[in-house]
């Protein structure tokens, strides 16, 4: 247990019967070990659904548009592999960013024989969240779309369905990257289709007819253009959230710092795994955080 002092942002709830552990049902049963973790949420399926759609829509103008026809096969392959390694990449990210739990506590855990079984000494405080009936942690936030606390929750994304927490933060801050990456490159590689076009004849340049040619290359161009914005920003946002260890949610609750200090680079290693290597940049690699408490409830 950490001892820490008091703090106002939470209900404190300072003896086990006070926590009404009654009113809480023994947790579920857990699952088979490696059962996937999956919201069953409609918005963020479709939003999903939507970011695959884009990359997909992306892939084919890159292909079928610009690369496929053009006459310089070496300008072809070389940026044909780069941008397909990195869209592979940041699907892969997505995927791993949806369906990893992002540090959810065990729900319903708030009962009288687990209360009990933390031998709390006077004076000592636990925390229950009376939304999913369970004993919090410190830096947990109840998520209302996961229902259940997350540990170190940063915000919960649509984009990915799920929460971005203790266990998954790294993927995202991937899938950003990876994403931001493929649109910079489909931008450029429009911006010079549309050079070599404008200098050959527009029915050379593509198998389809101009103004189709025209149409997908503008759709392309505004895709790659706002995701690169957005992705952007989400990647520096994140990048500045764990150089500083503090949640998107802290930051916005302006929550009092009850945790130890640690320096920058610790704290990119807390989050992409210990040591630094190539794995840091790959969503395949789980990253190695150490052998923390994941129940540091306050005392």
């Amino acid at each position: 247990m950490m001892l820490i002092p008091t703090h106002h942002f939470r209900d404190i709830e300072r003896k086990p019967e006070y926590l009404q552990p009654e009113k809480c049902v023994p947790p579920p049963y857990p699952g088979p070990v490696g059962t996937m973790w999956f919201i069953r949420d409609g918005c963020g399926i479709a939003c999903a659904i939507v970011t695959w759609f884009l990359v997909l829509y992306a892939e084919f103008v890159v292909l079928f548009v610009m690369l496929i026809p053009s006459r310089d096969y070496v300008y072809s392959i070389i940026n044909g592999m780069v941008f397909n390694l990195l869209a592979f990449l940041a699907l892969a990210s997505h995927c791993r960013a949806m369906l990893t739990d992002p540090g959810a506590v065990p729900k319903g855990n708030a009962t009288k024989e687990f209360i009990e079984s933390l031998q709390l000494k006077p004076g000592q405080v636990v925390y229950k969240c009376p939304k999913c009936c369970s004993i919090k942690p410190d830096r947990a936030h109840h998520c209302s779309v996961c229902k259940r606390c997350i540990r170190k929750m940063d915000h919960h994304c649509p984009w990915v369905n799920n929460c971005v927490g203790e266990n998954n933060q790294k993927y995202f801050v991937l899938f950003t990257m990876y994403i931001a990456l493929i649109s910079l490159h489909a931008l450029i590689m429009v911006g010079f289709h549309f050079l070599h076009c404008f200098e050959e004849d527009w029915t050379k340049c593509s198998s389809f007819s101009p103004p189709t040619t025209v149409i997908l290359l503008i759709l392309l161009c505004f895709e790659g253009l706002l995701f690169l914005i957005f992705t952007s920003v989400m990647f520096g946002t994140q990048v500045h959230s764990i150089c500083t260890d503090e949640t998107g949610i802290e930051q916005l609750k302006k929550e009092e710092r009850r945790w130890a200090k640690k320096t920058k680079w610790m704290n990119m290693k807390a989050v992409f795994g210990h040591p630094f290597s190539l794995g840091w940049a790959s969503p395949f690699a789980t990253p190695d955080q150490g052998k923390a408490d994941p129940y540091q409830y306050v005392v």
